[in-house]
Formats: structure tokens, sequence, C-alpha cells
């Protein structure tokens, strides 16, 4: 398992795909999103899925969180977005995100918090020629998201109430056409993230379980036999 550390610096990087390598991504890279509201339990579930399916599990919060650190004018942009609710640029993102890609010795990757509207998902299809496997869609209802974020006890800026409104309000009006679009392409795989982690996770594991007797992928993913 390889979870991406908080080194991320914003700089310039080039990606040339490789072409006919991976029917759907450049170098033969398996990608799989991971998407649902604010407190829906993306990166908890990505930490279990890793080291269990051998993926590299990529945070993009983390990434922007370790851009911030670095203090760099790009950082600071970042800071600003938080604090107000907004979304990173997407040029940024997909540049942290590249990068991360490109460090990474596995090319098998689990991604949660990206794409986050239609202007990540399109950077990512048209910069970096990244389409996923499937989507996973953490199904959370407002009222569950607003509670798991006001139990947080992790003094993060962007947990008051009133951001937590305008972090689920991007979600409704930018996020969840993503995962429609995706849904149009049969692409999505929905779980009830109401339950417990350790369900949760077990029906995520039946979905990879499915996805391998059907397609053979992710094929070398740890041979998914637990």
């Amino acid at each position: 398992m390889e979870t991406m550390a908080k080194d991320g610096a914003a700089q310039e990087a080039t990606v040339t795909p490789n072409k006919d390598v991976s029917e759907d991504n450049p170098k033969g890279y398996t990608v799989i999103y991971v998407l649902g509201g604010p407190g829906s339990g993306k990166s908890t579930q990505c930490a279990k899925i890793a080291p269990y399916f051998g993926f590299c599990h990529l945070s993009v919060g983390d990434l922007l969180e370790a851009e911030v650190e670095t203090g760099s004018e790009y950082g600071k942009m970042i800071e600003d977005c938080k604090k107000e609710g907004r979304l990173v640029p997407s040029d940024l993102v997909v540049k942290l995100l590249q990068q991360a890609m490109q460090r990474s010795q596995n090319k098998k990757f689990v991604i949660d918090g990206f794409p986050r509207n239609k202007e990540n998902r399109a950077a990512a299809e048209s910069i970096m020629k990244i389409e996923p496997d499937f989507v996973l869609f953490l199904d959370c209802s407002e009222e569950e998201m607003k509670r798991r974020l006001l139990n947080r006890n992790q003094g993060r800026v962007d947990d008051n109430i009133n951001t937590i409104q305008k972090r689920l309000k991007v979600y409704f009006e930018c996020t969840l056409p993503v995962i429609n679009y995706y849904s149009a392409k049969g692409k999505v795989r929905k779980i009830d993230a109401e339950r417990s982690p350790e369900e949760v996770f077990e029906a995520i594991k039946d979905i990879f379980f499915e996805l391998k007797e059907k397609h053979g992928r992710p094929s070398d993913a740890r041979s998914l036999s637990g």
C-alpha cells in the first residue's frame, strides 16, 4: 500500500501520455474516483481500500494542505478558498495530482476528493487523459453529513456551521452533477454511506470482487482474495 505524503509543492509538471497502453488511461493506470459529500467517509474508506487492494491512496485534500504548509502563493490561495468555502482552481488541483501520480511507483490509484466539479473532470480528461475505471459514490443524507461534520473535533477552520453550509452547497451544485455525469456512462457504484465504516467497506469489497469477476480489473490489485 502507498499513501502519498504531504509534499505536493506546486511546480510545473508535464505528462506525455502513452497511447494504447490502457483502454482508459495513460501508462496503464487503474484509476478509481471516490466521491460523496463532505463527511460521507471518503478518506476513511480510501484508507481501507488502499492496503487491502494494493492501491496508492491520493487525497486531494492532503495535497492541498501540503501546499498550504509550504507558505507559497498557491498555498495562500488554497487557504483563502478553504476559509470561504470555495473550490480551488482546477488547473492547480490537476497540477498537484499529476505530480503525485508521477512520483508514485504504483499504477493503481484510488483518489478521494476529485473531481469536485465539471472543470476538475474536464481538466483530468484533457490534460492528464485520465478516465476512472469506475466511481465509488458514498451516498449520505445532508442531515447525516452535517451531524458528522459538527461532531468532528479536529480544530478545522472549515468545520464551523457557516462553512459547512457552504461546503454542502458546493457539493450539491458542483459535485453531484459530476456523479450524475459518470452515472450516465454506467461508471458509478453507489454505496449507502450512513452505515458504520466497517459495513461500508464490506459493501465496497463486494463491488471490487464483482468487477474483477466481470472484467478482470483491477486485475493485479493484490489478487483480490483478501
